[in-house]
């Protein structure tokens, strides 16, 4: 039956191939009775499921690239651990056998009363094993109703995979990253939450808030994902796919002239030059950003070296993490973010013991304060791998003077340490804060005495002026980049660091959207650090844009308190 749905997009372009559905562990199964002289033949189709995950694993395994973080092979190696174990293996089957119950619901049954015995343990690692149970659940259940998991080699450029799930947290997408899927769909999520920021970073087409996807779907669905306008399609006809394969040609078309920019210096028409820099999670996303011609690496995201496994990355784990991406910048400079966990970003893949409101909880510089010994080593890898070339320390989640005081005497414990065993780093590693809470923008003068440059996070810095959680779909459409309060932030932190002679970039979604490239320019913005996928299309941007042009129209934006207005403004900014 063919239909359409409409959610937010949230990564630009059009793709056109097949849904893979993605469940929940969590998701009712039907409890129906099996006759006695069929209990054989179910625990056999139980056995068979677990054989059929079994063989996914296995070539899972098979295809983790050789240069592939450690994590990816003890992933896969727990979760083989956890579908032999008799308590997923057996107990289920004299489960079938005793109650004459079908395996979906002996499954989840056991799972559910394995999940509790979890929740009771008190050591924090061990009671989030629970995702992992989940997980392996998740697979089985897949296998008996007939539709198994993805494997690199279902994945080709005739056959695309689209993955349509009810949610997915930033841990599945680091997952699926390591994939050529075609796109995401998923009933919930906001446009600026950290799984759509990942979804941008794999530059594919993605919606989020479709709410009803995952239930109306099937598996194998010809899906068309319209990520310009938020459009999924489902069964297209003839016609409509048509359209749409010419579409998504033009837009190839578009991107190959993008390319011929990547050598272009990004200068404006009268002559300033502009910086872009890259964003990426993983070192290998390093390659993307060379090859979109950013001028460095304006936020590594370190958090997600430490997600999707079983224990913490060592300290020499982390620094060959960072040297490879700083040694492969070639000099270039190479901003590492320090570990901003909490919220939607849990360690383990799990939600952790996240507190009622994890947004306003112990995530970010507030986490590593309470946990220094995680601090120390990342702080002592990042330096070490500063003898590979320029590297600056970003402190994300500033609020406090005694948080910069208390970051940097760890920071010089770190150094002394290092002095002390003779391991050369630079000595003259500059650090800097992230303002992306209202407190910080407001007392900036707090940060320029103590900070060597300032970037700018705009998704948390809306999320925290407006009080409005990124990640719900329900208050998605009060998340809004133009209100009067954002705008004067923005401009004001800007401004005041132009003034002092501070370097100040923004690397959060607004540096990477066409939409804001002229008024951050206006505002006095010249660094810009974004996705590699949206780098050449701002430098298109900023090549075809006059400065002079620009001040007394950014000027009436911020004067400017009516949302209408606002963005009429902005069109003629733009145009």
């Amino acid at each position: 039956m063919n239909f359409v749905l409409h959610g937010s997009p949230v990564s630009a372009g059009i793709t056109i191939g097949y849904a893979h559905l993605v469940s929940s562990a969590r998701l009712e199964v039907a409890h129906y009775e099996i006759p006695a002289a069929a209990v054989d033949s179910e625990i056999e189709r139980f056995d068979a499921a677990l054989e059929r995950v079994r063989g996914e694993l296995r070539e899972l395994t098979g295809h983790i690239p050789a240069d592939a973080p450690a994590e990816f092979s003890a992933f896969v190696d727990l979760h083989r651990m956890i579908l032999d174990d008799s308590t997923l293996s057996e107990v289920p089957r004299d489960l079938i056998r005793s109650e004459h119950c079908n395996a979906e619901w002996a499954l989840v049954r056991q799972m559910a009363g394995l999940v509790e015995q979890f929740d009771a343990i008190e050591d924090p690692y061990l009671r989030e094993r629970k995702a992992d149970v989940r997980q392996v659940v998740e697979r089985v259940l897949k296998a008996l109703l007939g539709h198994p998991g993805p494997t690199p080699s279902q994945t080709s450029d005739e056959q695309k995979l689209i993955i349509v799930a009810h949610d997915l947290s930033p841990a599945d997408m680091i997952l699926f990253k390591q994939h050529q899927f075609g796109g995401f769909v998923t009933d919930l999520g906001g446009v600026t939450s950290h799984t759509a920021i990942l979804a941008r970073s794999l530059g594919i087409p993605a919606i989020v808030g479709l709410h009803l996807a995952r239930h109306m779907i099937r598996e194998n669905d010809l899906l068309i994902v319209d990520g310009l306008q938020g459009v999924l399609i489902v069964a297209p006809d003839p016609a409509v796919l048509g359209e749409y394969q010419l579409r998504q040609s033009q837009l190839e078309l578009e991107r190959q002239k993008l390319r011929r920019l990547r050598s272009t210096p990004a200068t404006t028409l009268d002559g300033a030059p502009i910086e872009l820099h890259a964003n990426i999670e993983l070192p290998q996303d390093v390659e993307d950003a060379r090859e979109a011609g950013a001028q460095g690496i304006g936020l590594f995201r370190t958090e997600f070296l430490f997600m999707n496994r079983r224990s913490l990355p060592s300290e020499d784990e982390q620094f060959e993490a960072y040297r490879d991406v700083v040694a492969a910048m070639r000099g270039l400079p190479v901003t590492i973010r320090t570990l901003d966990i909490g919220a939607d970003k849990a360690l383990d893949g799990g939600t952790g013991d996240a507190g009622p409101n994890p947004a306003l909880g112990l995530r970010a510089i507030r986490y590593c304060l309470a946990e220094p010994h995680i601090f120390l080593a990342q702080l002592r890898a990042i330096l070490r791998a500063s003898q590979f070339g320029r590297v600056r320390l970003l402190i994300p989640m500033l609020a406090h003077a005694h948080e910069i005081e208390q970051s940097l005497a760890l920071l010089r414990q770190a150094q002394a340490s290092l002095a002390e065993a003779h391991v050369p780093y630079d000595r003259g590693i500059e650090v800097g804060g992230m303002i992306e809470i209202p407190a910080a923008a407001l007392a900036l003068p707090m940060f320029m005495r103590k900070l060597n440059f300032l970037s700018i996070g705009t998704n948390d810095l809306i999320q925290y002026t407006l009080a409005i959680d990124r990640t719900d779909d329900t208050v998605a459409h009060l998340y809004d980049p133009l209100h009067p309060a954002v705008l004067h932030l923005v401009a004001h932190t800007i401004q005041s660091a132009n003034r002092a002679g501070m370097a100040i970039a923004v690397c959060g979604e607004m540096a990477g959207d066409l939409t804001f490239t002229r008024l951050l320019l206006g505002f006095g913005l010249r660094n810009f650090s974004m996705h590699p996928a949206q780098l050449l299309a701002v430098k298109e941007r900023i090549l075809r844009t006059s400065l002079a042009d620009l001040k007394a129209l950014s000027a009436r934006v911020l004067r400017s308190a009516d949302g209408t207005r606002t963005r009429e403004l902005i069109a003629k900014l733009n145009s």
